[in-house]
């Protein structure tokens, strides 16, 4: 019948899963945050950029407070 699919349906999106949660816990060990941040586009390589050269850090949310005052 159909429905003997199912197991191994469940199996297979499970071990699919896994890859994604694995960089989620690798990314909150070694980075600090839990989400990579995409370098993909032109942009968003000078904010990282900006961000590294502005509080050493590019995974930390930044405010007016991280800019230095001349």
């Amino acid at each position: 019948m159909w429905f003997e699919i199912l197991p191994s349906f469940g199996i297979i999106t499970a071990v699919l899963s896994v890859p994604g949660f694995a960089l989620y816990g690798l990314h909150k060990l070694t980075l600090d945050n839990a989400y990579r941040r995409n370098t993909d586009e032109r942009w968003e390589r000078i904010m990282y950029t900006r961000d590294m050269r502005l509080t050493g850090n590019p995974y930390k949310c930044n405010g007016l407070e991280s800019i230095p005052d001349k």
